[in-house]
């Protein structure tokens, strides 16, 4: 609740059709009217009425005022929310009431967007818990979970791990139990990646920092929520680390100890994205790292795991997958460019303007889109991945989504959903491509 000065509260209120007048009655019962009002901003004084003779406040007593103004959106919810509220002494004057307002509160969706007004009111809201005591109510284990590992955003690894393994099975040596195995080890590690990006930005102040974070940006916030205590996120980054590296070390002495090389390449960039001293993401290199983690890396690993062996073509096919999940970290970014900026870390987002930025996006969609076309003239992925062209319209999609509302952080939501969308249509549709390709053949 942001506090506003007497007069700019009252002219303020001008643009409102009512004010609604509460008060405790003379027989202590709390009692609100609506009414006409009149505002005068220089005099510090508001007239309100008229308001029948029998439900008029004791003279004197102090009133709450507030003008407010909702929109309803019919499927979506509301937008255009805005309330001030001012508090005085009431003086009645026939049927009008005369309020001499001693301080004002107010806030403005197109001032402060909802979402960023929650997020600035955290430490109240902690504040209130606090006082609540053990009264206070608490998630299901279930939606803890989902919120702090952050699990939809497993399509990351689940799309290059499925390529890899479609290639494979083009290939005459896919193994469903191998796969599997591969597929878990590579959600296990990207788990405990986002987990350890929330332990760490939240160690340097860079979600503390953010007041514009959206479900797709900004990290679980569940730190800073007070839902989750730092030493359990170590524990938990902790566990799926371990479970990553044990699987991996076990599909190595099955299938082949090359393995133990994209397995460790693999860890390493996910602790180096934002561990300390390295915090690649710090300095600018968060794309490349994403892009090489979740492209060439998890789709040679699950190549490898099934088929014993390295293709080139597993190599080439990821690119693209590389490309378009770098773009998703890339794009969502962008609500994050204040805070990140405010703590010295220098992704892209925070190095580059606008037009870069969107020039950028521009370029690397169009170059994933190239190699998925170039693919199949060169011999070197089947004809039918070239179904993964017909995502394309999303990238422009996304391109004019971030013209028009590259400095509106909830306004980008749904860009930053068609983004994420692309990614995963366009590699799933990658995969079916190969599937086709198998039964056809």
């Amino acid at each position: 609740m942001a506090k506003l000065g007497v007069a700019d509260a009252l002219t303020r209120a001008t643009g409102y059709s009512h004010a609604v007048v509460s008060f405790v009655d003379a027989e202590g019962y709390p009692t609100s009217v609506a009414a006409e009002f009149r505002t005068d901003p220089e005099g510090g004084s508001l007239e309100i009425g008229p308001i029948a003779a029998e439900i008029l406040p004791p003279a004197g007593a102090e009133v709450c005022v507030t003008f407010s103004h909702i929109r309803p959106q019919a499927g979506v919810g509301y937008d255009e929310r805005r309330y001030i509220t001012l508090w005085g002494a009431a003086t009645v004057d026939g049927n009008e009431l005369r309020v001499a307002p001693e301080r004002a509160t107010g806030w403005d969706e197109g001032e402060t967007p909802f979402f960023e007004y929650a997020e600035r009111n955290v430490p109240v809201a902690h504040d209130y818990m606090a006082d609540v005591g053990d009264q206070r109510p608490h998630l299901s284990k279930w939606w803890t979970f989902f919120l702090a590992t952050r699990l939809p955003f497993l399509t990351a690894t689940i799309v290059p791990i499925a390529l890899g393994g479609a290639v494979a099975a083009a290939h005459d040596g896919f193994s469903w139990l191998w796969w599997v195995l591969a597929l878990i080890a590579g959600c296990a590690v990207h788990l405990g990646l986002n987990i350890a990006n929330d332990i760490f930005d939240d160690a340097s102040g860079a979600d503390r920092a953010n007041v514009t974070p959206t479900p797709f940006s900004g990290g679980s916030r569940v730190i800073q929520y007070g839902l989750v205590s730092r030493k359990a996120m170590i524990g938990a980054c902790a566990g799926f680390y371990a479970v990553a590296i044990g699987l991996g070390l076990f599909l190595a002495a099955e299938r082949g100890w090359e393995l133990l090389i994209i397995g460790a390449v693999g860890v390493a960039l996910s602790l180096a994205y934002t561990a300390p001293p390295f915090r690649l993401v710090h300095h600018g290199l968060g794309e490349p790292v994403t892009a090489l983690g979740f492209g060439p890396v998890m789709t040679l690993g699950a190549y490898f795991v099934c088929a014993q062996e390295w293709s080139w073509e597993a190599f080439y096919i990821s690119l693209p997958v590389a490309l378009l999940i770098a773009l998703v970290l890339y794009v969502n970014q962008i609500p994050d460019r204040a805070g990140d900026e405010a703590v010295g870390k220098r992704t892209l987002i925070v190095r580059w303007p606008e037009s870069r930025v969107i020039t950028a996006y521009e370029l690397m969609a169009g170059a994933a889109f190239v190699l998925i076309a170039l693919g199949p003239p060169l011999g070197i992925t089947p004809w039918w991945t070239l179904i993964a062209l017909v995502t394309a319209p999303m990238a422009l999609k996304v391109v004019k989504g971030l013209r028009a509302s590259y400095g509106q952080p909830y306004a980008l939501m749904p860009v930053m959903q068609t983004n994420i969308g692309l990614h995963l249509f366009t590699g799933l549709l990658l995969v079916i491509g190969y599937l086709v390709d198998v039964l056809v053949s």
